[in-house]
């Protein structure tokens, strides 16, 4: 995990730090330093996941660790960014519980519209008015909230086992610069990973739709990490 201090002070809530990829990204970006809040629709679940990641990292990382629970609502309104990490058929709820609540943060959309998530073969993906999960979820927090997506192709096991180098590109897609060089910093502070500016919010529906690609490629190779990497790019 990466050993740098944090160079800016960015408050992070996960929604789904419960589940496997939010609990990652507790784990590494908790590590680095940064403050990180669990939410969830259960805050007696979310104090639980927030007591177990703390186990985890004293172990390693000493006291200097700053995670607690609590509900999505609660944990919305303290975050300067907040981070969506849920199944998709849970993402439209989510949003719509915590619109009061976002105030002067990012939203970071991780979802992915898997049929799986709805019974389906986890090699599909649903169909979306919108385009993506990412468009929805821009149609469903207020306008000054600036909405991109991200973490869509990163290994969820990977990033909570320290012990597995990580090797992976994180594709960013939003229509806010601001917003993209701050959620970069933090991408950046987790040894391994590389922001890649991926373009405006309309091509999380392309984005999205690799995680199912990926999981394609983990079934014919027998492996359970691979990511994306994108060469030729001397400045990213």
């Amino acid at each position: 995990m990466s050993q740098s201090a944090a160079p800016v002070r960015e408050t992070v809530a996960i929604l789904g730090g419960t589940g496997e990829l939010g609990l990652g990204l507790v784990l590494r970006w908790a590590a680095a330093g940064i403050p990180i809040i669990i939410g969830s629709r259960d805050t007696a679940k979310a104090e639980a996941a927030a007591s177990n990641a703390l186990e985890r990292l004293r172990a390693t990382r000493g006291a200097a660790i700053s995670i607690y629970g609590t509900d999505n609502r609660g944990a919305a309104a303290e975050a300067s960014v907040v981070v969506l990490a849920v199944p998709f058929p849970g993402q439209a709820a989510i949003l719509k519980s915590i619109q009061a609540s976002l105030n002067n943060c990012i939203l970071v959309d991780a979802t992915v519209p898997l049929a799986a998530t709805v019974g389906g073969k986890p090699t599909r993906m649903l169909g979306l008015w919108q385009g993506s999960a990412a468009e929805q979820a821009r149609e469903l927090v207020p306008e000054p909230v600036p909405v991109l997506a991200a973490f869509h192709n990163v290994s969820a096991e990977a990033l909570q086992d320290s012990a597995i180098p990580l090797d992976c590109d994180i594709l960013v897609c939003g229509d806010d610069a601001a917003a993209k060089e701050r959620l970069f910093t933090l991408i950046k502070l987790i040894k391994g990973l590389r922001p890649v500016d991926a373009g405006s919010l309309e091509m999380a529906r392309v984005v999205e739709s690799m995680t199912a690609l990926l999981i394609s490629v983990n079934r014919q190779y027998k492996v359970h990490h691979s990511g994306i990497r994108i060469t030729g790019l001397e400045s990213a």
